[in-house]
């Protein structure tokens, strides 16, 4: 197959790479092609399991569902999930090899060159574009020598470049001029094209500014994207949410809920379809901030249970749910880290997570958390039973952790049921818990179950006194196909796309 591929990298964190590459992956497959995303290397805490239980970045998911793709461990080869500021969990084709501080990590990144060339080789012999992201900025010089995802992936894949500055953040002709001024010729020439990426304001006063970088660069401007807020999208980082969703203010509705953000917070677009709801009232709730009085409080995930569980008793988030948990007016909704600060005891003898060895849980499930350094990390797509008092029926999701929860015989009910992982039917196996108003559960995307959310949500109307939804009041939860189309609308009309086609005819792999 005659493969072509095009990389976008940018001139740092958070300037949209990610989105651009999803926008050209609905383009191109609206335009009949078969296209699949690629990052050599991700760090990201918010993740995704393949079908067949391999974990990759969240934004790579996102991606492939843009190119009407399944997603696969190639798309990306490295993920690392960060456990401290110095640390991250690395994982290789989908599985964990272990904790490694940056020096390790640093020292270890050579090695992976042949482990990523033959991942995009698989990707090119499949499909006839490959969408390559960056990550961060390849104008980090101190990172040059170990570089596995910026221009060292564009040289060894002879891939041309589009560079995308963010003029929202200022000073992006700086930005753009300052990234190309370090780098290398060679690298120089591989960049083929210039994104400025989420504009306000009139264009017609930002062209000086364009024809001036042009001639200084010598690179084209092919395309101003605006910014948007109308178009859904999932966020592979809590960068985001730090600096968007977490501080916009959020409208009262029918349904207060509260998600706790925690340091290590991961899997966060678990409640995107909530907050998609039009009853709904949806924050995140961290740094001194007051929980005040919702119906619901959801723990999320977390890359590092223990240390977020001390962060919550730090702060006096631990004992404001207990007490709200207590009064029985708040539904306590825990998922996966969440569910496992729910039990009595979280017990780490080995220091798989943390240097705590263990440490008094929300003592809201009579439970034990036990982290084993023999366990093998549970990614799995699983299909479940739930068995609660306001939905009786079959769910899907999947599970990422390394924790297994221990409840004494007939300590507690049985609240999911999984029967299925990765396709395969399992022997009844424990999900999730109820005991009261408190509910916890291992499984990721559960609210993403209609018929789920909808009981979930009844539930709570009916605790409030509120009127059960009538039958043209329920959301259908997000439709992603309408929001890449959307995604890919708005880069069409504002970037030169043709241009883009020449760039990849000039990229043509012979397989």
């Amino acid at each position: 197959m005659t493969t072509k591929k095009i990389m976008v990298q940018g001139t740092g964190s958070g300037v949209g790479k990610s989105i651009i590459v999803a926008a050209l992956c609905r383009i191109f497959t609206q335009d009949g092609y078969k296209v699949a995303p690629f990052k050599s290397q991700n760090m990201a805490l918010n993740s995704y399991v393949t079908a067949d239980g391999l974990e990759i970045g969240r934004a790579q998911a996102f991606q492939a569902f843009a190119a009407s793709k399944e997603p696969t461990v190639e798309m990306n080869p490295i993920l690392l999930k960060p456990t401290s500021d110095t640390g991250a969990q690395v994982i290789v084709r989908g599985k964990p090899i272990g904790n490694m501080t940056a020096k390790e990590y640093h020292d270890y990144k050579p090695k992976a060159l042949a482990l990523i060339k033959d991942c995009f080789e698989h990707l090119a012999r499949e499909n006839e574009i490959v969408v390559i992201e960056g990550a961060g900025s390849p104008a980090e010089i101190n990172l040059r020598a170990n570089d596995i995802v910026n221009m060292r992936i564009a040289k060894l894949l002879d891939a041309p470049v589009l560079l995308v500055g963010d003029i929202d953040k200022g000073g992006v002709f700086a930005w753009l001029v300052g990234t190309l001024e370090l780098l290398e010729a060679e690298e120089r020439e591989l960049v083929t094209g210039i994104l400025i990426n989420k504009f306000r304001g009139d264009l017609d006063i930002l062209k000086p500014g364009l024809e001036y970088l042009e001639k200084r660069v010598g690179k084209p401007v092919l395309g101003v994207i605006p910014y948007f807020q109308d178009i859904k999208i999932q966020e592979e980082d809590s960068l985001a949410l730090e600096k968007g969703k977490k501080n916009s203010p959020v409208e009262e509705k029918e349904i207060k809920i509260v998600v706790v953000y925690l340091p290590h917070i991961s899997n966060f677009t678990d409640f995107d379809v909530l907050e998609a709801e039009d009853t709904v009232s949806l924050r995140y709730v961290g740094m001194a901030e007051e929980i005040g009085e919702p119906d619901v409080i959801i723990i999320p995930g977390s890359k590092n249970t223990i240390g977020d569980l001390q962060y919550l008793k730090s702060k006096g988030y631990a004992a404001a749910i207990v007490e709200k948990a207590m009064s029985g007016n708040c539904v306590v909704f825990g998922v996966c880290a969440g569910y496992q600060m729910l039990c009595t005891t979280l017990i780490d003898p080995k220091g798989v997570e943390s240097k705590l060895r263990e440490i008094e849980g929300f003592n809201l499930l009579p439970a034990t958390t036990v982290f084993e350094s023999h366990a093998q990390k549970m990614t799995n797509q699983v299909r479940a039973i739930a068995d609660l008092e306001f939905y009786k029926g079959a769910i899907s999701g999947y599970e990422i952790h390394m924790g297994r929860i221990h409840f004494a015989a007939g300590a507690i009910k049985n609240a999911f049921t999984i029967v299925e992982r990765s396709g395969e039917k399992v022997m009844a196996d424990v999900g999730g818990a109820v005991s009261g108003n408190v509910i916890g559960t291992y499984i990721h995307g559960i609210f993403d179950n209609d018929g789920f959310r909808h009981a979930f949500l009844d539930y709570i109307r009916n605790k409030k006194g509120l009127a059960s939804y009538k039958k043209g009041d329920k959301s259908g939860g997000i439709d992603w196909d309408i929001e890449y189309n959307k995604l890919a609308d708005v880069m069409r009309k504002n970037s030169d796309m043709n241009k883009v086609y020449e760039i990849l005819n000039r990229s043509i792999i012979q397989e």
